[in-house]
């Protein structure tokens, strides 16, 4: 990395938290001078526009909260074992593990009508994570651990949707009780689809 790549890294990292919490449009550039401690002038030095760091930490947030679900999930082996990993990464709302809640409920909130670009990255992201728990399911037929009627997509759409509620519930709630509740919901139901 160069001098430049890294500083740039930096400027993501630092603001990341500040619009997964204050939002895109909520965040200024003054938020990031004060968190960064650098000046107007060695931002705009890396980004063009505000619109390009806020492309950039969305992405940034997004690839955080991926990679720790594909990290838990690749520590499992068996197809039950990977999925309630997976449910696993979503138990604590209140904890959630990036900085400031659910970058995809957060971004995605604000942006399903005010930015094409982020509402595209969110898509994205909730597509990828659907798919994710879908493939799991369909090795696990193949594998002969799940039951073949055991219906892969409607399932991962339906246990994705419940997890993003259940993140929303908690951090307004201020608790994890009820997501507790809807996991293990989602995790008898995928217990009764074993073979």
């Amino acid at each position: 990395m160069t001098k430049s790549e890294k500083t740039r890294q930096f400027i993501i990292e630092q603001s990341a938290a500040l619009f997964n919490k204050k939002g895109l449009a909520g965040t200024s550039m003054s938020d990031v001078m004060e968190v960064t401690k650098m000046a107007k002038g060695g931002l705009y030095g890396h980004f063009e526009s505000k619109d390009e760091l806020c492309h950039a930490v969305v992405d940034y947030n997004l690839g955080k909260i991926a990679e720790t679900v594909a990290n838990a999930v690749n520590k499992a082996s068996s197809a039950k074992d990977k999925l309630f990993a997976f449910l696993e990464v979503f138990n604590s709302p209140t904890q959630y593990p990036v900085e400031g809640g659910c970058p995809i409920l957060n971004f995605g909130t604000e942006a399903d009508d005010t930015s094409p670009v982020v509402r595209e990255k969110v898509k994205s992201i909730i597509l990828q994570a659907q798919t994710t728990a879908a493939n799991i399911i369909r090795k696990g037929i193949v594998d002969g651990e799940f039951k073949a009627t055991f219906k892969a997509k409607e399932f991962a759409i339906m246990m994705f949707s419940i997890l993003e509620g259940g993140v929303l519930i908690g951090r307004v709630l201020g608790t994890n009780s009820q997501m507790k509740m809807m996991i293990n919901m989602l995790k008898k139901e995928i217990e009764h689809q074993l073979e």
